[in-house]
């Protein structure tokens, strides 16, 4: 991005905070959502690359979810963000974020020796009390706790291990992803609490789509309004896109879906098939707005989209063969397999 998209993301992120800024969270169900970083959308100011960021604006409260792939966000004024995993599509503006808004805290999933930063306990190796002083750790007197940095050593991140409410009606919900090349991914969804029902932000999805789902509305004991991220169908055969998708609108009862980021391209098209009206366009650019029927503000001149076309389509394609997939492309069965 150029000092000019800097400029304009800025006073797009200034003039939308008057939605919903002024109305307590109980008392309003108004807010928006702006996609900030993907690999499709409109937006000709806004440099398209494969990741995923998304500001959400709700209550009061202005929160950064993910990062994106790029180092160029210009965000000041922030309550706190969420870094959904470790993956470099999600963290990779977090260096631009801390040189701009150093004191920012971020929320980040915990793993041992994770990117973000860990602590273990000094107890967590054997010990051999016969070997001399000078061939123990830490001389045979190890700290109480042991502490290991992160990539982002200025970074202000607390640490999530369950399933938490970090701010009234802000709830991060934590599961185990299997999906994909990573076996073991720790991921937080966000889950916010609105009149109409639960808006959830998710990142990547490598729990499944369905059990981010029915994690957020166990936790807040409200049906799902909005699902607004990415759903990682991109590996996904079409028969089970379209068991997802119904399974999403049928059995959790989902009313309103807004997929990105890798979602993958055959999905874009099951999902807006299956869900229609209630399928929300959420390209590069677009701000959802929220509130008992879920609309699209038009940027100036350009009529609401509903579904991806050709240039989104042309835009996705050329990010694929420049992120952290492109190895893989081609490998769907192998992909595939991964996610049953």
């Amino acid at each position: 991005m150029t000092r000019h998209v800097f400029v304009q993301l800025a006073a797009m992120m200034v003039s939308a905070t008057a939605i919903g800024a002024s109305a307590a969270y109980a008392q309003s169900s108004t807010g928006q959502i702006t996609v900030l970083y993907d690999a499709f959308g409109k937006t000709s100011t806004m440099k398209k690359d494969w990741g995923f960021s998304a500001l959400i604006e709700y209550g009061g409260k202005r929160i950064l979810f993910d990062t994106g792939n790029n180092a160029e966000i210009f965000l000041k004024q922030l309550d706190f963000a969420v870094v959904s995993h470790r993956h470099g599509d999600h963290t990779s503006g977090l260096n631009h974020l801390l040189k701009i808004n150093p004191g920012v805290k971020i929320y980040a999933p915990q793993e041992n020796f994770g990117v973000f930063g860990a602590t273990l306990p000094g107890t967590f190796y054997r010990r051999n009390e016969s070997l001399p002083s000078d061939m123990r750790y830490f001389d045979g007197s190890p700290p109480e706790t042991l502490r290991f940095g992160s990539p982002w050593p200025e970074g202000n991140f607390t640490w999530i291990t369950k399933t938490t409410e970090v701010a009234p009606g802000f709830h991060l919900i934590l599961l185990n992803g299997t999906w994909g090349v990573d076996l073991e991914v720790k991921e937080i969804s966000l889950a916010v609490d609105t009149p109409d029902g639960i808006v959830l932000i998710v990142g990547c999805s490598h729990s499944t789509i369905e059990k981010i789902v029915e994690a957020a509305q166990s936790t807040l004991n409200k049906p799902i309004h909005l699902v607004l991220g990415g759903t990682h169908l991109l590996p996904a055969k079409d028969d089970q896109i379209s068991s997802i998708a119904l399974s999403l609108r049928d059995n959790w009862s989902v009313r309103y879906l807004a997929p990105v980021h890798c979602t993958g391209e055959p999905a874009f098209a099951i999902l807006k098939e299956t869900f229609g009206d209630s399928y929300i366009y959420a390209g590069l650019g677009t701000t959802v707005l929220l509130g008992p029927k879920v609309t699209v503000k038009a940027e100036a001149g350009q009529p609401n989209k509903k579904a991806m076309d050709e240039e989104d389509l042309r835009g996705y394609r050329e990010a694929m063969t420049r992120g952290p997939l492109r190895a893989f492309l081609g490998r769907d069965n192998r992909l595939a397999r991964a996610q049953q």
